[in-house]
């Protein structure tokens, strides 16, 4: 994800439209688009700040909630499949999701994981 344009660019910018330049002529002259330039009076006007609005994910997810029923069925059968645990997961807590999320989780909570079933 890229960075957001430094709080003084958005201001030269939305300073330049409130001098009675034109959007474009703005965007012209500090080399952005007109839609940066767009985006900043209106975000200026509805909000009074120029600050950036946070990224990225917030942690919510769909595996947040079955955190802790994750950590208990590892501990109580710990030779379990990360396909083994999606479909439990599935089946008693209705969460659908890829096997990679599953495996990703386990990373998180520091737990170690069985890539395969054990062998006959």
């Amino acid at each position: 994800m890229g960075k957001p344009h430094p709080v003084e660019l958005r201001d030269r910018a939305v300073r330049l439209v409130e001098q009675g330049i034109t959007h474009t002529e703005a965007a012209r002259r500090l080399c952005v688009s007109i839609k940066f330039v767009n985006d900043m009076v209106r975000l200026k006007r509805e909000t009074g700040s120029l600050a950036p609005k946070p990224q990225g994910n917030p942690g919510r997810g769909k595996l947040t909630g079955v955190k802790g029923w994750v950590e208990r069925r590892i501990a109580a059968r710990p030779d379990l499949t990360i396909d083994e645990l999606t479909a439990e997961l599935a089946a008693e807590q209705g969460v659908k999701v890829h096997r990679s999320s599953v495996g990703r989780l386990l990373l998180r909570l520091g737990l170690s994981h069985k890539k395969r079933p054990a062998s006959a």
